[in-house]
């Protein structure tokens, strides 16, 4: 074994015997003093030429990390020596070891973060070479723990985060080196680092943004890569924004080459990723500046997409759909929108144009290709196109359905693949880091709106139903239900879960409506229609869902109409626990309200309807229709209502309200109900009668109603 290592040793010695020499002095040092000159000459050893990791590992071996911990700590240094120079040979020793990957993750390398820490904000002479050697062997130390695997994590915890900020705003010997490694933290852990070093962090991005704003040089353009690292998870400060719309404004309106431009590009996303267009000012400016943005990402994205062959710039393209993303919202919004009309009928044109190029590329992606997080951001934007316009491009649109019902089908089997892309996709995008809400992890709920428009035409809807997308959204309905089900925290869960609900829900409402025989004989229906008997209960229950219910409710409703002859709705307890929650949700939606001056009360919409009649109230319409057309189909139902005291209720409160209050319309709904109920049972009509309903129906002109009442 000796003999095996001889070589290596003789050959080290004649490589470098000056160090060898001193290795050798250090070992035999009798006393700190003694330490303290042969540590000074294996430092100086070091420093003149390159060692190699067996070399550094022998040196450590000879050093260990006592005597270093001590030249850190020491607050007594000998006559004559300047006091940094100890912690500068300690830092000089530390950054040796670093170097080997093993001992940059040593506990005794780790706990001396905090102190390391200390000596990028140490104050002393910006000019003093053994003060600046320590500071660039302290970032050689720190930048090497930053690159092991749980590096990162023990340097936000040893407040390096704060002390890099403060020596990057210090603008001191190294502040650069204090840049890099923020970004490089950021990169690794940006939630952890906002969430130790908010204050710090902020200050930095207001400094990156003024230079941002004021710089005239390639600086800015530097800059335009930087600044989305020092984005926060929450506010960006408004003197933020305003600098960073201004520095790019000048940049995206001149004339400029990719390599600038892209960097632009890719700012203005992450900021309509964060701030949606509150970074953009109003008024004539702020509109020229949304136009030119959105202009330039559909020039980007058909240049991309059209040419055949080309190798295509993901990152930038998917940043451009964020841009188009921006635009359409503008485009669709009726209330202080930054774009005056002229502009949005513009942006349209050139959105559809860069659409049909999205939909181009996506014709061509095979299977093999269809789990790229770039083919998910593509769908993406289509979908939000969709849901807003389905009018234009719909020959293309159609022949793309296919694809896209198969491809939503694949992502939805494997859903942690799915989830995996859309965090791929907020990578490739926006951000280097996380994605936020407005990236949900499945492909589905992006086509969601799209589709609730498509189901209304015949060509598309018979397309969506030959690719079996009604199985499919029966399934993803059931999948997305249990999340909001007992034993889960509904707390937790985004708001799409409960808007793709909704929208679930309007498709179905459309082929109800529309194509009601596959509802009859698909499988799927039956158990979707289980499945709202068992929930609807429950859900009325529950305090800020209201919305979800009505659409529960009135779904429900309307397919028990058409699967009336099943065995489940045949006075099931789930179905008349169903029913009795359905003429909950109908019968509470008015009351009674008193008026000052006025002797009668008059019909208003109850506290909790108030707020949300607005997205109700068809819902509601239809449900009261529903439900009474239910009853002549099922005999039971009449009774069981009769024992809700609804017929009873609901000619109460009529009787109790200025007939004048309430709506045409509101009558008409209810005299549907009350008319139904009264011919289905003897009993319903003696209640009625006992509760003034003939003359409820005089003063209301319920002329079906009374001619009802008046039959024995």
């Amino acid at each position: 074994m000796a003999s095996d290592c001889e070589p290596a040793l003789n050959q080290a010695e004649s490589r470098n015997p000056t160090l060898e020499r001193y290795l050798g002095a250090l070992r035999e040092a009798k006393n700190d003093s003694e330490q303290f000159a042969a540590l000074l000459l294996v430092t100086k050893a070091v420093k003149a030429g390159d060692i190699d990791a067996k070399t550094r590992r022998r040196i450590f071996d000879a050093v260990g990390f006592t005597f270093p911990n001590r030249l850190l700590t020491t607050k007594e240094a000998p006559d004559g020596c300047p006091d940094h120079v100890l912690r500068a040979l300690g830092v000089a020793l530390l950054a040796c070891f670093c170097s080997d990957p093993e001992l940059a993750a040593h506990p005794q390398v780790l706990n001396k973060i905090p102190i390391l820490s200390t000596f990028l904000t140490a104050r002393g002479d910006p000019d003093d070479a053994a003060r600046r050697s320590m500071v660039d062997d302290t970032y050689q130390c720190l930048t090497a723990v930053a690159g092991t695997p749980r590096g990162p994590r023990h340097l936000i915890a040893g407040g390096t985060v704060s002390a890099l900020c403060q020596a990057y705003l210090g603008h001191g010997y190294g502040f650069d080196q204090a840049l890099a490694l923020l970004v490089g933290l950021l990169a690794a852990a940006e939630t952890q680092c906002w969430k130790e070093a908010e204050p710090d962090l902020l200050a930095v991005l207001r400094g990156l943004s003024e230079d941002f704003q004021k710089a005239e040089d390639a600086s800015k353009f530097e800059l335009c890569q930087l600044l989305p690292l020092f984005l926060p998870p929450t506010t960006v400060p408004s003197e933020c924004l305003r600098d960073l719309q201004a520095g790019l404004a000048r940049i995206l309106g001149s004339k400029l080459s990719s390599w600038q431009r892209n960097p632009a590009l890719k700012l203005a996303a992450r900021l309509a990723h964060a701030c949606g267009s509150d970074w953009i000012p109003a008024g004539n400016s702020g509109s020229k500046f949304l136009a030119l943005l959105v202009n330039l990402a559909c020039v980007e994205v058909r240049l991309a997409l059209e040419e055949t062959g080309t190798e295509v710039k993901e990152d930038v393209v998917t940043a451009c759909y964020a841009l188009m993303e921006l635009g359409i919202q503008e485009c669709t919004r009726c209330e202080q929108s930054l774009l005056k009309e002229p502009q949005k009928v513009q942006l349209v044109s050139i959105m559809k144009e860069a659409i049909g190029a999205v939909i181009h590329y996506l014709q061509q992606v095979g299977p093999e290709k269809q789990k790229e997080p770039f083919v998910f951001a593509s769908v993406r934007i289509l979908g939000a196109w969709l849901a807003e316009e389905t009018s234009s491009l719909r020959k293309e649109v159609c022949q793309l359905l296919p694809f896209l019902v198969r491809y939503a089908k694949t992502l939805y089997e494997e859903a942690e693949e799915a989830n995996d892309l859309s965090q791929q996709v907020a990578t490739l995008a926006i951000s280097p880091t996380t994605p936020g809400p407005t990236w949900p992890g499945d492909a589905l709920r992006l086509l969601l709106p799209g589709w609730c428009h498509l189901t209304v035409e015949d060509g598309p809807r018979e397309i969506l139903i030959k690719e079996g997308a009604p199985s499919l959204l029966c399934k993803y309905f059931l999948q997305q239900w249990e999340l909001t089900s007992p034993g889960h925290d509904t707390s937790v869960l985004p708001d799409s879960v409960e808007i793709g609900l909704q929208t679930c829900c309007h498709i179905f409402l459309n082929l109800v409506v529309t194509a009601p025989g596959l509802i009859k004989r698909d499988a799927c229906f039956t158990s979707l229609m289980h499945t709202l008997m068992a929930s609807l209960p429950s859900l009325v229950q529950q305090q800020g869902r209201l919305l979800l219910a009505a659409n529960v409710a009135t779904l429900g409703l309307l397919m028990a109409r058409l699967l009336s002859t099943s065995p489940a709705l045949q006075g099931t307890p789930a179905s008349r626990g169903f029913f009795a929650a359905a003429i909950l949700f109908l019968s509470q939606s008015h009351v009674a309200r008193a008026t000052p001056g006025s002797e009668q009360a008059v019909l208003a919409l109850s506290p909790d309807y108030e707020g949300v009649w607005a997205d109700l109230q068809e819902l509601w319409f239809l449900g009261m229709q529903a439900f009474t057309g239910c009853v002549p189909l099922l005999p039971w139902l009449a009774p069981a209502a009769l024992r809700s005291r609804w017929p009873q209720e609901l000619l109460q409160l009529l009787g109790s309200v200025s007939p004048n209050s309430v709506k045409p319309e509101m009558v008409a709904a209810y005299q549907g109900v009350l008319v139904e109920l009264a011919r289905a049972n003897r009993l319903c009509r003696e209640a009625m009668r006992l509760q003034a309903g003939e003359e409820t129906a005089s003063h209301y002109r319920m002329a079906a109603l009374e001619q009802c009442l008046a039959e024995p």
